[in-house]
């Protein structure tokens, strides 16, 4: 019997970075009722992970509920980084709507039409809030132009052209639908979801099909698969089998062992289920994302999204500098080898491969970030370990080589619009369009090879005095634009172990940017400085001044040093030439040459 859940609805909310998803759902919990009153709750509930936390993005899509007049409102918080849209792609099976959230100032960006275009794919319903409304520059009635431009662009139907609009400000707790009426809560944005959000329908007295969509995992219960059930209803200690559309053949006996509803930021345990809820089972060891499960008679898959494919690969190997093995717990090939194994687990757009060489596995994601997040999770839990240069991943294709292209926007002021062009002319990419923004602001949007952004966004920064915006998106394969000049700079490198001196350094910092400063431990072939010339410096950071019975004039007075460049996992992996490698410890990182003898170094480059 098919049956339409009137109390249920799932919806997942989208957006750009930063354009407020995560305040949002912070916004619909405390006022939901699900915290006691006198109840401390931080902001950014959602945001869990120590990472997300400090750096103010999402990584990882999570589950919350939330009760309005009765009804249940399952929510799915998406990440708003291109190099998470894996994550993305794979939730929106969950789900029956969206809330697309945009920016009431920046309007629709890359990103908002990267996921806008998955949930199109899948005919899910829209709810276009605009967000920061307070916000003194906010624009409302342009960005709602702009999106109805982003639905014609993308092919969309009649049907969403009508899309309702809801005015928010996430962080004041407020949305109307009317802009020119300031609210003092959130009703009118409940209310649109439960009125316009379709129902979750499905026959409940079916055999059951529940499709994976997230895994979780736990010490203690092993393996959580999260997911959408799609056809009957589940229980506990209920026996059931595990298929996949793709592996039709391997299927999996299981008993699962509890069930969990999602109420606020708690599962709940319940005992049985129905078509349309969202949940959380376990004792299905061995599940993957993308599985089916199904009564134990009726082994049928259903079918899942295609997630993209990486674009950009590193080798991630075994620590053998001279100072392996002082900071880190976990250090040997098999512990990080399982490490990288059990990662893959719950995050679907990652490979890992073995080598030839039992120290070396080569790692491939969808970007520097969602690769940098991985080491700074690794290196936080007591991993030592090293790292190449980033790489783009390449097609063949009738023998024509094909590499990975990414649209970039920028937001840049008209003082810096010359030198931004010509840089990335250099690096291969083509002006698309440019939009003179209200305010001095222009936006400029290129299409430019994946491997012409590394390293480039360190620059910008500079270039633009701190002042750009940069955002990218995945924007398919395109044939090989030929080759890019590489870095012109070189780097300074210690030349002997030992402790770096105030004196040693005083003598060096005339030859470029140090990164280390007086009492930093350095070794042999490790990357000190950065050097404006186009070439390798080695420099003895470790000397002393010689000590003398003639007392010198001025030599009391201390020695000026400038202080070091502190760069950040993401800009050391900008910085870093082929023949560099990055040390990776739980208290630091360090550059260093991958032959770190001079001489050996001198005999390889010839």
């Amino acid at each position: 019997m098919n049956i339409a859940r009137e109390d249920l609805r799932n919806i997942a909310i989208i957006a750009h970075v930063d354009h407020g998803k995560t305040t949002l759902v912070d916004s619909m919990l405390k006022q939901s009722g699900i915290f006691r009153e006198n109840q401390i709750v931080e902001d950014r509930i959602m945001d869990s992970n120590e990472i997300e936390k400090e750096r103010g993005i999402t990584i990882l899509s999570k589950n919350t509920a939330i009760y309005y007049n009765g009804t249940k409102i399952n929510i799915v918080d998406t990440p708003g980084h291109a190099d998470f849209g894996g994550e993305v792609e794979r939730v929106l099976k969950m789900v029956d709507g969206v809330v697309l959230l945009v920016d009431a100032f920046e309007g629709p960006m890359p990103q908002t039409k990267f996921v806008l275009k998955k949930s199109f794919e899948l005919n899910l319903p829209a709810i276009v809030c605009i967000n920061k409304i307070d916000r003194e520059e906010a624009r409302p009635k342009e960005v709602i132009d702009e999106v109805l431009e982003l639905f014609i662009e993308l092919g969309a139907g009649e049907e969403y052209l009508d899309s309702p609009f809801v005015f928010t400000s996430a962080r004041d707790g407020y949305a109307t639908c009317d802009i020119n009426v300031k609210k003092d809560n959130m009703e009118d944005l409940f209310k649109t979801i439960v009125d316009y959000i379709p129902l979750s329908e499905g026959d409940i007295d079916g055999p059951l099909q529940v499709l994976i969509s997230t895994i979780d995992y736990n010490d203690y219960v092993g393996r959580i698969g999260i997911g959408k059930i799609e056809r009957g209803k589940i229980r506990t200690n209920q026996e059931a089998i595990i298929v996949n559309e793709d592996r039709p053949e391997d299927k999996k006996h299981v008993k699962i062992t509890k069930v969990y509803e999602f109420e606020g930021l708690n599962r709940i345990e319940v005992e049985e289920a129905s078509v349309g809820s969202i949940i959380a089972v376990t004792g299905v060891e061995g599940i993957h994302i993308g599985d089916t499960i199904c009564d134990i008679d009726h082994p049928e898959p259903l079918p899942f999204v295609k997630i993209s494919e990486p674009t950009i690969s590193m080798n991630f190997m075994v620590n053998n500098s001279p100072f392996a093995g002082k900071e880190g717990k976990f250090l040997t090939s098999r512990q990080i080898r399982n490490r990288l194994f059990k990662e893959l687990q719950t995050d679907v757009s990652l490979r890992v491969e073995e080598t030839d060489s039992t120290d070396v596995f080569k790692v491939s994601g969808r970007g520097e970030l969602h690769l940098s997040v991985l080491i700074e999770n690794m290196r936080r839990e007591g991993y030592e370990f090293q790292v190449s240069k980033p790489e783009v991943l390449f097609k063949y294709e009738d023998g024509k080589k094909y590499e990975p292209m990414e649209r970039v926007t920028i937001d840049v002021s008209e003082e810096y619009i010359g030198s931004v062009i010509e840089k990335l002319g250099r690096r291969k990419g083509e002006l698309i369009n440019m939009i003179e923004a209200d305010g001095g602001y222009s936006r400029l949007e290129f299409s430019i090879p994946a491997r012409g952004l590394i390293g480039y966004r360190g620059e910008f920064m500079t270039d633009t005095k701190g002042e750009g915006i940069l955002n990218s998106v995945f924007d398919g394969y395109a044939p090989y634009k030929g080759d890019i000049p590489k870095r012109n700079e070189g780097s300074l490198i210690a030349f002997e172990t030992g402790e770096a001196t105030a004196y040693g350094l005083y003598g060096a910092q005339d030859r470029g940017i140090l990164f280390i400063k007086p009492g930093t431990k350095v070794y042999e072939g490790m990357v000190i400085g950065s050097s404006p010339k186009n070439m390798d410096i080695e420099i003895n950071v470790c000397r002393k001044k010689h000590q003398s019975n003639i007392r010198a004039s001025g030599s009391d007075e201390a020695l000026r040093l400038s202080p070091p460049k502190i760069m950040s996992l993401e800009e050391a992996l900008e910085f870093i030439a082929n023949d560099e490698l990055i040390e990776i410890t739980p208290t630091d990182f360090r550059i260093r040459k991958r032959i770190l003898d001079s001489t050996k170094r001198y005999k390889a480059k010839k």
